[in-house]
């Protein structure tokens, strides 16, 4: 089942490269596998989302609400996270590389 959001439709798989979403409330959607490359973002609401695969590379996500979000081999090579809060995010094989405003946890394996 898809929504329609913004005027994108919003299922897993979805093509959403270079999409106006900012401020959208996107909670708890399926976005699985979904290529957002150069989405904007800009204070979505992502809480409980499944973004697990899903490209975001290049994705504005400056101020996003990432709660709970899970990016499971998710790529963000590029991304902007400044502001954004991922608390009880699952990062497992993200592809984090250049990703702007993010700070590992210390220890992790990132």
């Amino acid at each position: 089942m898809s929504q329609v959001v913004n005027g994108y439709k919003i299922r897993p798989g979805a093509k959403l490269i270079g999409a106006n979403l900012s401020g959208a409330d996107l909670r708890r959607v399926n976005l699985f596998g979904a290529k957002m490359v150069g989405a904007d973002l800009l204070e979505a609401d992502l809480s409980g989302a499944n973004l697990t695969g899903a490209n975001l590379s290049s994705a504005n996500l400056v101020g996003a609400k990432l709660v709970g979000v899970d990016l499971t081999g998710a790529d963000l090579s590029g991304a902007d996270l400044t502001g954004a809060d991922l608390s009880g995010a699952t990062l497992t094989r993200a592809k984090l590389l250049g990703t702007i405003g993010y700070e590992p946890p210390s220890g992790s394996a990132f």
